[in-house]
């Protein structure tokens, strides 16, 4: 599983796969992910195959914020020496529990794109999911058997969380009868906004907060899930700074 984490580390420095280097900081990276994880965490984020950006304007590795509409990244140098140190720190944990904590909580991977023809995925969100779909494939579930289940904030499953916030925390693994959960579907795709409206019970308070309401409302309208869990941390930050 560490290898999982450390998958897509040629994304940090805008590296095409084919170009990347096998090792940073003397440890083996950017190998490839079994059981087709990957390719499925893509697939639940953006559609199959090259594509021109969707926005034009925006060709490089920085995500592009879909709260503010801007780039994430800080073109300061002392700013960009501190990310390549987080990087650095990020990459290099050697216990997979550990780097599957590390991940959930990062703000550097929040700095990056998963596709940059698709400047609002997340590179930190798409790992995660990476990260879950393996686990469960490598425990001989399938995709179709697998859940989104809605936990308290202080519940933290290996590998499995791909969501953790001061409220509550999201996971993908088998169904909870006892949590609230909705099931993925057949086969992975840009399910977020329909998986989400099919959860059993809601974890925001839809019903007399005002910015509850307006997160959910958004969350109904994004179909990427890098995308969607991206923007409920940064709304979630967002909210609190307020």
């Amino acid at each position: 599983m560490i290898d999982v984490y450390r998958h897509d580390a040629h994304k940090f420095h805008g590296q095409s796969h084919a170009d990347a280097p096998e090792e940073f900081a003397g440890i083996p990276v950017n190998r490839a992910v079994p059981y087709g994880a990957d390719s499925d965490a893509g697939a639940l984020s953006r559609p199959p195959g090259r594509h021109d950006p969707v926005v034009p304007t925006h060709e490089i590795h920085h995500r592009l914020s879909l709260l503010t509409g801007d780039p994430v990244y800080i073109p300061d140098s002392r700013a960009r020496a501190a990310v390549e140190n987080d990087v650095r720190d990020l990459l290099t944990v050697a216990d997979a529990e550990s780097a599957h904590e590390c991940w959930l909580h990062s703000d550097v991977a929040t700095l990056f794109n998963e596709a940059v023809a698709f400047p609002y995925t997340s590179l930190k969100y798409h790992t995660l999911l990476v990260a879950a779909l393996s686990d469960t494939y490598r425990a001989g579930l399938s995709f179709e058997d697998l859940h989104l289940v809605a936990d308290p904030a202080d519940e933290i499953v290996p590998h499995r969380t791909v969501y953790s916030g001061d409220r509550f925390a999201l996971r993908i693994d088998t169904h909870d009868g006892s949590r609230p959960s909705a099931r993925l579907g057949s086969q992975p795709w840009r399910s977020w906004a329909s998986t989400w409206n099919r959860l059993t019970a809601h974890p925001l308070n839809t019903d007399y907060d005002k910015w509850d309401m307006a997160l959910d409302a958004n969350l109904r309208r994004i179909w990427a899930w890098s995308t969607a869990l991206q923007y409920l941390e940064d709304f979630t930050r967002w909210r609190r700074e307020q």
